[in-house]
């Protein structure tokens, strides 16, 4: 039963994200009809660059933050302690930190300029960025304080997005000075939004299984059985219809 609710959900979402971005376009042709005034289209063709975001983050947020493992019986051949585990925690803890961080930094870059053009952010340099890492890093460790930064980050993830439809609706150029434009060497600004949000998803998940219960308390961590990557596989399937989304789109 569950696996046949969740396929009916996955069916009606892929079937939502294909129609959606065609139904847009037709709404823009009408929103051209009446470019100089605001009408009933242009209002529900603005409107409509919220749908996607908003379906991200309340998947997101139910789907992919508060996770349960399972925590079996510990087998001295199935668990990752002493440096394996120390370089698995530190690596992980310093790219979802640093992920975040820079992801902030995207949303005050767009902000100040697209509405405040004389003023310009310096990128961090690498002490004050080491001290944003430090701080996100301890936000990190405790469970209430990861959960508050896991939705600041889909906060962050939905300003970007309606800013980048705001860039889109009016045709307002972006070059190397917006930061975001220097990720992956991509053009599709909004491509490049989703694949940072999944960057940080994925680092999130094993955060999320590292640090689970006791885990880091009693300084081991047992392999993910299959059930564990679970949310690893619907995460990609859910993404990748998110992204054929965008590519439709433009």
């Amino acid at each position: 039963m569950i696996i046949k609710n969740n396929t009916t959900k996955l069916l009606v979402t892929v079937s939502f994200l294909l129609i959606l971005p065609l139904v847009q376009k037709q709404w823009f042709n009408l929103y051209l009809f009446n470019i100089n005034d605001i009408s009933f289209y242009s209002i529900l063709y603005y409107l409509s660059g919220t749908i996607c975001p908003s379906m991200v983050c309340l998947n997101s947020l139910k789907c992919y933050t508060y996770y349960d493992f399972n925590k079996n019986n510990i087998y001295s051949k199935n668990i990752i302690t002493g440096k394996r585990l120390f370089f698995l925690v530190a690596i992980n803890l310093i790219f979802l930190s640093y992920y975040i961080a820079d992801y902030i930094y995207i949303n005050f870059d767009l902000i100040f300029n697209l509405f405040f053009e004389e003023i310009n952010i310096p990128k961090p340099d690498i002490i004050q960025l080491s001290f944003f890492i430090f701080i996100i890093s301890s936000l990190l460790i405790f469970k209430k304080s990861r959960f508050l930064l896991k939705k600041l980050i889909l906060v962050n993830f939905i300003l970007i997005s309606l800013f980048l439809w705001h860039l889109q609706i009016n045709n307002i150029n972006v070059d190397d000075q917006f930061h975001i434009y220097r990720y992956f060497g991509l053009n599709d600004l909004n491509l490049i939004n989703v694949f940072i949000l999944v960057a940080i998803e994925i680092s999130f998940f094993t955060w999320s299984f590292l640090s689970y219960k006791t885990n880091l308390s009693d300084w081991i961590v047992h392999k993910p059985h299959k059930v564990d990557v679970i949310p690893i596989l619907n995460m990609f399937i859910f993404y990748f219809f998110i992204i054929i989304y965008y590519s439709i789109l433009n």
